[in-house]
């Protein structure tokens, strides 16, 4: 068997990755990559392992979201604060109705790169290289712009740390504050048209914040109420960047990528014999895995081997991604599979990227009720298959766009031309992101009152 290195992936079959032909020019940047600092340090990454431990034993919820892909043209201050502004509005929603801990997860700092259907693109006569992601080439459908250029690689690096270097301040110096964040859902309510739906539940969070309160715990005695833990996470795809940003640990001489505090591999590259499988199994970080209704339970169960092969906790998230209609019949499968085995994962739901429909006036959209189908269906399914629905997975921005048709606002395939911003899939907006947080709400309180049940029932028994 051949030792793993952090270049060992470069001796497999690879997919979705760009053809760069100035070998020079690639080699350059990966070596300048290489002396940079690290984005993430791997004692975040541990840490970030323990959080997902908890939630794959039960007593903590995955909260993951952020960009489709990141854009060097939209990169500004503004735009990183309303996403994580977003974020934390939705994990005081779901602290609070599920009892559980939130672990906080932006796909940001590093979500560029995108798998595509098709390595080229025509329009009007003229065939270019697809648009892979702004690390990659650019979104101008013009030859110069397309060019696969490694220097991008540099320019998202730089992006990256400095988006990082924002959310560490935002996480830590007192925005993340229980009491400021609650206030904004409450703007949201106010302004909803489903305001009334949720306000039993925002005035309960009210009475527990002043509650507490009044009991000594304020953002000035209790470090946990003004500060949160926030970590980021971007899919493992163009591994020349990956392996430039992958360093031994001091402290364990074990390899972290330290690009991210979290890893996935998509649908369309988890082959077990190719690159980006062999690369991150030999990282430490901790890993996702997207499923999707083409994976059937015996190659996860091979692709669980690889990943995990020691079965730690926390270790590996599988992110079932199926479409509202398939959910129970792919999902179920897959479930009793790893539980069988006695397989440690965190089961997160994605119900985004199964749920592309193509609108009536040509837009590429998500129907907000096909969403909530899904991630109703993957709770549902969980509940009777007696596993923790550890989490969820959401492409979304803290901007008022118009890219996923339904919520509350009712928006119609007219309006998505109004503020139809992505350069790749369609994502939720800031008040149809939160509209869900309340739903999901709804969920969770279904698990936490089980988790209160079932001791009970058990004592019974014996």
């Amino acid at each position: 068997m051949t030792q793993w290195t952090p270049a060992s992936w470069r001796d497999k079959p690879v997919e979705q990755m760009p053809t760069y032909k100035d070998k020079q020019a690639l080699e350059n940047v990966e070596r300048e990559l290489s002396s940079l600092p690290p984005l993430v340090f791997a004692g975040e990454a541990r840490n970030l392992q323990q959080n997902l431990a908890d939630v794959a034993q039960g007593k903590a919820f995955l909260l993951q979201g952020g960009d489709c892909a990141e854009s060097f043209a939209e990169f500004n201050a503004n735009k990183i604060r309303d996403t994580f502004r977003v974020i934390l509005q939705m994990s005081v929603v779901l602290t609070y109705a599920g009892a559980l801990p939130i672990v906080k997860m932006g796909r940001i700092a590093g979500q560029f790169a995108k798998p595509r259907s098709s390595d080229n693109e025509t329009q009007n006569g003229i065939t270019l290289p697809s648009y892979r992601g702004d690390n990659i080439n650019g979104f101008e459908f013009t030859e110069e712009s397309r060019k696969h250029d490694p220097e991008r690689m540099l320019k998202a690096y730089h992006q990256s740390s400095a988006t990082l270097n924002l959310l560490r301040a935002f996480a830590k110096g007192g925005y993340a504050d229980l009491n400021r964040v609650h206030k904004w859902n409450l703007g949201f309510i106010k302004n909803s048209p489903l305001g009334e739906r949720y306000k039993d539940l925002a005035d309960r969070i009210d009475e527990a914040l002043h509650f507490m309160s009044a009991c000594g715990v304020t953002s000035q005695t209790v470090p946990q109420i003004y500060q949160t833990d926030f970590y980021t996470s971007h899919e493992a795809l163009l591994l020349n960047y990956e392996e430039a940003l992958t360093r031994i640990d001091s402290l364990t001489g074990e390899y972290y990528d330290c690009s991210a505090h979290f890893l996935w591999i998509g649908a369309r590259t988890h082959q077990n014999d190719h690159a980006q499988i062999e690369f991150v199994k030999g990282i430490k970080n901790p890993l996702g895995l997207k499923c999707s209704p083409d994976l059937d339970p015996d190659e996860l169960l091979r692709l669980i081997d690889t990943l995990n092969p020691e079965n730690i906790p926390g270790r590996l998230t599988l992110i079932t991604r199926m479409g509202h209609k398939q959910v129970e019949e792919k999902l179920t499968p897959l479930i009793r599979a790893v539980e069988k085995e006695g397989r440690s994962v965190v089961w997160s739901c994605d119900p985004m990227h199964a749920n592309i429909i193509k609108s009536s006036t040509g837009y590429k959209t998500r129907n907000f009720e096909h969403i909530l189908s899904e991630m109703r269906q993957f709770f549902a399914i969980h509940k009777a298959e007696g596993t923790h629905p550890g989490g969820v997975h959401f492409e979304m921005t803290g901007q008022n766009v118009t890219e996923c048709i339904g919520g509350a606002e009712e928006i119609t395939d007219e309006d998505l031309s109004s503020r139809y911003h992505t350069h790749c899939d369609p994502r939720l907006n800031a008040n149809q992101s939160l509209e869900l947080a309340f739903l999901i709400a709804k969920e969770l309180k279904d698990v936490k009152q089980r988790n209160e049940i079932d001791p009970i029932l058990v004592d019974a028994a014996e």
